[in-house]
């Protein structure tokens, strides 16, 4: 027990400061070596979690999205079968999207620039796979519990939420400018979407 929270601790460790170097200085210009020294932990142990600086960064984005999964179940289970309350989970993290200093935005879009090479695509789809999975997992539960349609199709709506963050993500990343549709238009689509019909 002593050893998993010892990894535990020193996964946490390596996530928070690798978040925190590439709020610092950007995805670029965040080194290993930054990580090592922030942390103080040794290229061996850095490297008992990943094989380089795209493999930790993907990481990040993982944990990240475990969270708002974490958050969404402990909302079902707090509240039971109602709608709102998991519902404003997703909708709570939504805003993240459209925030040009969010560190998961950051990151994918640094190594969607890097996809060409093998192992960072190979990081990118699996977070993409990730998201899909957990959208279907969320409305696939909903389901269940009654609080979202059985006729909504799990695999096609929650690969076209992923989708359309992607696009929010996208967008950030490129203007500041503002568009007509906004991150109330999309929680406002999803719960259209998912919300059972009277």
């Amino acid at each position: 027990m002593k050893r998993e929270l010892k990894r535990q601790q020193t996964k946490k460790l390596l996530l928070d400061t690798t978040e925190m170097l590439i709020r610092e200085k950007g995805c670029s210009k965040t080194t290993l070596n930054d990580i090592m020294e922030r942390s103080e932990l040794s290229k061996g142990a850095i490297f008992h979690y990943v094989k380089g600086k795209d493999e930790l960064f993907a990481l990040v984005l993982e944990a990240s999205l475990e969270e708002t999964n974490s958050r969404f179940f402990d909302a079902i289970q707090k509240k039971g079968k109602q709608f709102e309350a998991p519902m404003q989970e997703i909708t709570n993290s939504l805003s993240m999207l459209t925030d040009s200093n969010n560190v998961t935005n950051r990151i994918l879009v640094y190594l969607l620039g890097k996809s060409e090479q093998p192992a960072v695509n190979e990081v990118v789809q699996r977070f993409y796979e990730q998201a899909v999975r957990t959208s279907k997992q969320w409305i696939a539960v909903g389901q269940e519990n009654e609080v979202i349609s059985k006729d909504v199709n799990a695999d096609k709506t929650a690969e076209l939420f992923v989708l359309i963050s992607y696009g929010f993500r996208m967008r950030t990343a490129i203007t500041s400018n503002l568009f007509s549709f906004e991150i109330s238009d999309f929680a406002n689509f999803i719960v259209d979407m998912l919300k059972p019909k009277k």
